[in-house]
């Protein structure tokens, strides 16, 4: 079981099931939401109970894809595709431990001009 919540604690959550190995995406509605990259994980989105969400709210970015955030502290807290039935979740907001590490960057090829990826992680382009 893991647990988390937004940087106020308006939107908290349960995960009881696996979660993926985290990514790190670099593509660029990621950067501009998050500040910079955002890493995730993910799980079935059956295994996500929220326990508080009084201000959660969601924004469709693209035709095919919502983002979760707080809407009173702006934490970015979720991805979500419309055909899959998995939901990405905030590395920054579980809480530690969460037993995880970086598995791969993912969409490298839209990645920021003022940084540069350092470490020996697999990269995807997309």
């Amino acid at each position: 079981m893991h647990t988390g919540s937004c940087l106020c604690g308006s939107v908290a959550f349960t995960i009881d099931g696996d979660l993926s190995p985290p990514s790190v995406c670099h593509c660029g509605q990621c950067r501009r939401q998050s500040g910079h990259v955002w890493a995730s994980t993910s799980t079935n989105q059956d295994n996500l109970r929220l326990t508080a969400r009084d201000t959660l709210s969601w924004f469709r970015a693209s035709g095919t894809a919502r983002r979760g955030f707080c809407g009173n502290c702006g934490s970015f807290l979720f991805w979500q595709h419309d055909d899959e039935d998995t939901i990405s979740i905030s590395m920054g907001a579980l809480d530690a431990p969460t037993g995880l590490t970086l598995a791969r960057h993912i969409f490298v090829a839209d990645k920021g001009d003022y940084y540069d990826i350092t470490d020996d992680l697999p990269r995807r382009a997309q």
